[in-house]
Parts: structure tokens; C-alpha cells; sequence
């Protein structure tokens, strides 16, 4: 009988851990969809503020009125775009930025133009960080959809009902002059 209730006792804190380890594991798995959500807020400001840096640029009259155009509507093109469609347009958007500001001439013309200094520079740091921004947001969903590949995950339904996290693929190449 003695025997009995010490297996008894063994199981019960067996499950008890347990029960503190799939606990832990979906409070590990919550936090990284958190991060998800915040880094994905980030790479949106961050696109964002590209598309809009990139408008200001293509109306501030220092680029050629080709470059403008095609400058404005692809940056246009970024910030109007539904959810689905936005990976292209803003892939489409750095190759505009690459197109116009392909050649060091040109990054020097919009310099050397009246309030084109700034413009220029506060475009270059606005390209650089979106490979940034979306490489921390890749990182948090790889993180996740590892987690969540876990048996233990899936079994005990951890996740709950949670969208599956997507990766943000684009073209996030900077031009070579800026």
C-alpha cells in the first residue's frame, strides 16, 4: 500500500513537471509571437518611412522629371499597397531607388542641388535599415515556426490559434551610389 501511493506520488510530480514544461513552452512561444508583432510593426515604420523619404526626393524638383516619375510611383505604389501585394511593390520600389541612384553622378546631383544634402542622406539611412528591419523580422519567425515544428507543440495544440508566422521576402538590395 506504501508502495502504491509513493508511485502514486511519483507520477503526480511527474505531471506536475510536466504540466510546468508545456507551461513554459507556450509562454516561450507567446513571447515570440510577440516579438513577431513588434518587429514586424518595426519593419512596417521602417518601409514606410523609406516610401515616404523616397516621395519626398522624387517631388522635391532635384532629380530629372524622368527620375521623379518613376521615383514617385513606385515609392506611391509601396504605401498604397494591400498586405498581399506589398513584398512586390516594395521589392519594386528598391529597384527604382536603384535605378535612379544607380550611378554616383546622379547621388552627387541631388548633393550638390539647394536642401539635397539632407534629402540624400536621410534617404541613404532610410534604405539601410530596412535589410535590418526585416532580417530581425525573418529571425523572430524563423524562431517561431522552429518552436512550433516541435511535437510537443503540436500535439498539445501550444500555439493555439495563432496564424501560422510568414516570412517577408523582397528585394532589399540599396542602390551602390547611395
Amino acid at each position: 500500500m506504501i508502495v502504491t501511493f509513493a508511485w502514486i506520488g511519483v507520477a503526480v510530480v511527474l505531471l506536475i513537471a510536466f504540466g510546468l514544461y508545456l507551461s513554459w513552452t507556450a509562454g516561450r512561444l507567446d513571447r515570440l509571437h510577440a516579438r513577431i508583432d513588434a518587429t514586424r510593426a518595426s519593419l512596417d515604420a521602417t518601409l514606410l518611412r523609406r516610401a515616404s523619404v523616397a516621395q519626398e526626393v522624387a517631388t522635391s524638383g532635384v532629380l530629372d522629371p524622368a527620375a521623379s516619375i518613376v521615383l514617385y510611383e513606385a515609392a506611391h505604389a509601396a504605401r498604397q499597397s494591400e498586405e498581399e501585394q506589398r513584398e512586390v511593390s516594395e521589392s519594386e520600389l528598391s529597384q527604382a531607388l536603384r535605378a535612379v541612384f544607380g550611378e554616383p553622378a546622379q547621388v552627387e546631383a541631388v548633393r550638390e542641388a539647394p536642401g539635397g544634402e539632407a534629402a540624400a542622406d536621410e534617404l541613404a539611412a532610410a534604405v539601410r535599415r530596412v535589410p535590418m528591419a526585416r532580417r530581425f523580422y525573418n529571425d523572430a519567425v524563423r524562431a517561431a515556426r522552429a518552436l512550433r515544428r516541435h511535437r510537443k507543440v503540436r500535439w498539445f495544440r501550444l500555439a493555439g490559434h495563432a496564424p501560422r508566422p510568414l516570412a517577408f521576402e523582397m528585394d532589399d538590395e540599396p542602390p551602390a551610389a547611395l
